[in-house]
This record gives structure tokens, sequence and C-alpha cells, in this order.
């Protein structure tokens, strides 16, 4: 991500203001318009982060185990045969 300076560096002029020296001056379009660029690009990376943070938070989470059958009791397909084996 940029410095907030490197916004306004391009749009940066010197002016000389009377009997005084040179100094850096942004015109008020210019500083405008290296705002709305500065929030364009905090979207940017705030939408590249939260999607960064989601993919993590995806491959942390714990994976849910396989469905368990609930335990239901076995029975014999043919009752007699199992009274034949329980004596």
């Amino acid at each position: 991500m940029k410095a907030p300076a490197e916004y306004l560096a391009p749009h940066v002029f010197e002016a000389r203001r009377p009997r005084r020296d040179l100094q850096p001056v942004v015109a008020y379009s210019d500083a405008l318009q290296a705002l709305e660029q500065a929030l364009a690009d905090a979207e940017k990376y705030k939408y590249l982060l939260m999607r960064a943070l989601r993919r993590h938070a995806d491959d942390g989470a714990p994976r849910p185990a396989a469905p368990a059958f609930a335990e239901v009791p076995v029975l014999p397909m043919y009752p007699a045969a199992a009274q034949r084996l329980a004596a």
C-alpha cells in the first residue's frame, strides 16, 4: 500500500508566495483526486484482506466428521438360527 504522501506526489507544484521562498502547493481538485485514489486503494486492500482472512479461517476450521450412523441393534435374519446358536 502506498504512503499518504505518494498519492499527492504527482500533484505537487511549487509556488512562490510574496517575499518568501518556494513552497509546495497542491490544488484542491488534485487533493480530492488523490484522496479518491487512496480510498479506492483502501477498499481494494480491505477486500483482499477480508478474502484472505476468510480463506485462512476456512483452512483452519476443523472439518466435520463423516455423518455417524445411529446405533441400531443388529437382529438376525433368521430368528430360529439365532436361538440355536445361543443354546
